[in-house]
């Protein structure tokens, strides 16, 4: 017995050294390989669905809709609609079913920080704001929980000129990536140890809404107002609005078993009244 529970121990071990491991892999950017944008739309475009604005809109451009680490869920299209509302087509970029991570709740893994960070995520936007299935015009980004914190690292990268983690090279020259930007919107981003976007200069970053969440259980609401503030030293236009008795995922209805969070209709209609405002200024 004593033999059997030393074994287990080493496991153990082993398998928590494993996942540091991989942890700082994923701190320092190292991505496992690098592939060509051409085949990163390859293997997202079969997967991403697009909203068209209402026939007789006026057309304002493209947006692209980045969800959560648990995959694409009702959120994403009660956001992609009310974009379209606006006039923008809007793309709603699946990164977890090209890669099988919505098989087996593989995307616990991704919630982890263990597979596919913000960094290398970066990479699915990129390729996607410099799509053709995009109209021209201006560009609008939104990012929930790690898609937010994808579009943060996405900023950081192009405004520093590093290629994104897992890509060879830019798929459209990073300067002008970020000129199209109308706007980025951020709710309840993770803003933790793995989010390196606290790097460079911000002034040429488009305006950014962050919308938070007072009683997030899953991400700290203080590490994001934080990070805000420091960004903002750097020369970002960043716009902080924290939500009073909200929590994680409040815009969302599909959640998995067992979950604590909840959908509040009440403060998604609020966010979205936010966002309106938000994009009246920044269009």
């Amino acid at each position: 017995m004593k033999r059997a529970l030393l074994i287990a121990a080493a496991l153990a071990v082993l398998v928590l050294a494993g996942l540091g491991a991989n942890t700082a892999r994923h701190w320092a950017g190292l991505a496992g390989s690098s592939e060509a944008a051409a085949r990163r739309r390859a293997e997202l475009a079969p997967f991403w669905r697009i909203v068209a604005p209402p026939r007789g809109t006026a057309e304002a451009g493209g947006a692209v809709l980045l969800s959560g680490c648990d995959g694409v869920h009702d959120n994403m299209d009660f956001w992609a609609e009310r974009l379209a509302a606006r006039g923008y087509r809007a793309l709603i970029l699946d990164s977890h079913r090209p890669r099988g991570l919505d098989r087996f709740e593989a995307w616990r893994l991704v919630c982890a920080g263990q597979v596919l960070p913000g960094a290398e995520r970066s990479g699915d936007l990129a390729v996607a704001l410099a799509d053709p299935a995009l109209p021209a015009g201006g560009r609008i980004v939104l990012g929930a929980s790690h898609g937010g914190w994808a579009a943060m690292e996405f900023l950081r990268l192009a405004l520093t000129r590093q290629v994104p983690p897992g890509l060879d090279r830019w798929p459209a020259s990073p300067a002008d990536l970020l000129r199209r930007l109308d706007g980025v919107i951020l709710l309840y981003p993770y803003c933790g140890l793995l989010n390196g976007a606290d790097e460079g200069d911000w002034t040429a970053a488009p305006p950014i809404l962050m919308v938070l969440a007072a009683e997030d259980q899953i991400i700290s609401t203080p590490a994001c107002e934080d990070l805000a503030e420091r960004l903002r030293e750097r020369g970002a236009r960043l716009r902080i609005e924290v939500l009073p008795g909200a929590d994680h995922g409040f815009d969302q209805q599909d959640h998995a078993a067992l979950s604590p969070l909840d959908f509040d209709a009440a403060l998604r209609d609020r966010t979205a009244r936010e966002v309106d405002a938000f994009l009246s200024g920044a269009e």
